[in-house]
């Protein structure tokens, strides 16, 4: 459990801060985004609307102009329209129209601008668009659009990506602790073989041991390395040397293998004396040092025969 809560802890730490980083700036681009839809679907409406609206307005029928008004926020999302004259003055309007948006003073709106105002009943969008028939300029038409839907979207969206974090977080956190119980079993069964000496002679004599064990099984090569370099020195300073001794040394250090020796001077000479060959040991470094190794461990000598009777003897 507790090796579970290592990794678990920082994960959750790192995707908490991920989502408090992450979904205000969703947020913010969501309401971009459907503020520029709102700018545009505005100017769709403004041109949709400015020639029945020029008409409507060169007949000066209040009467049609609040009905043809009263039929355009039918639309779900579009809260009221206002007429603002040349001159500033709000003429028309719809029931619902907001009194704080008016025609002049500060924060006015000229043709082709918008707005996101917020209110205590809840945030609204205006765009100001210009209506021009006839040769003359009428005026602004101000189309006044709902946000609450906007906010109701943007509500589901940080749930969506709470709830994409919460998934994500939970994936991720089986799998690593899936990973981690796993390699922790089997580090302890590797532990464990090894305590009980199972697979130890595997493991030092394999080159490539498992990754995870490759440590334990260096450091066995190198004390075992240690101590047969401490027991053979121990025993060479204890030694006494003899043919025998000598023998067993090589028998043990170069198991398998012959013994060559490739030299100008011969262990032993032969020589013709009286009709019968002698022996003679010539006196040399090489075949003092190295003849009793060559006995010791039946090697063969490769030299050049300088006695006469060499070729008959060996």
């Amino acid at each position: 459990m507790r090796l579970s809560l290592r990794f678990l802890l920082p994960l959750a730490l790192v995707l908490a801060g991920l989502a408090y980083a992450v979904i205000p700036l969703v947020d913010t681009l969501t309401l971009k985004w459907f503020v520029r839809d709102l700018e545009i679907r505005s100017e769709l409406i403004g041109r949709m609307v400015e020639s029945p609206l020029v008409d409507i307005l060169a007949s000066e029928s209040k009467t049609k102009l609040l009905s043809y008004f009263n039929r355009i926020i039918q639309d779900e999302r579009l809260f009221a329209v206002g007429f603002c004259d040349r001159d500033g003055k709000l003429t028309y309007k719809t029931l619902t129209y907001p009194d704080s948006i008016s025609c002049n003073g500060p924060g006015t709106l000229n043709a082709g601008q918008t707005a996101l105002l917020r209110f205590t009943q809840g945030a609204v969008h205006v765009a100001a668009v210009g209506i021009e028939g006839n040769g003359r300029i009428w005026g602004r038409l101000m189309l006044v659009h709902d946000m609450s839907w906007i906010e109701r979207r943007s509500s589901d969206t940080k749930w969506y990506l709470f709830y994409l974090f919460a998934v994500i977080g939970g994936v991720i956190s089986l799998v690593t602790v899936l990973v981690a119980h796993l390699s922790w079993r089997g580090w302890v069964a590797g532990v464990r073989a090894m305590l009980r000496g199972e697979g130890l002679i595997a493991l030092i004599g394999d080159p490539k041991p498992d990754a995870d064990l490759h440590p334990v099984a260096q450091d066995l090569r190198a004390l075992i390395h240690d101590l047969e370099a401490d027991k053979r020195m121990r025993d060479e300073s204890q030694l006494s040397w003899t043919p025998a001794t000598l023998k067993t040394i090589l028998h043990d250090h170069l198991a398998g293998d012959e013994v060559l020796i490739v030299s100008n001077r011969e262990p032993y000479i032969h020589n013709w004396q009286d009709q019968q060959v002698e022996v003679q040991v010539p006196a040399s470094g090489v075949v003092t040092a190295l003849e009793p190794v060559m006995r010791a461990c039946s090697g063969v000598w490769i030299a050049h025969g300088s006695g006469n009777a060499d070729r008959e003897v060996v």
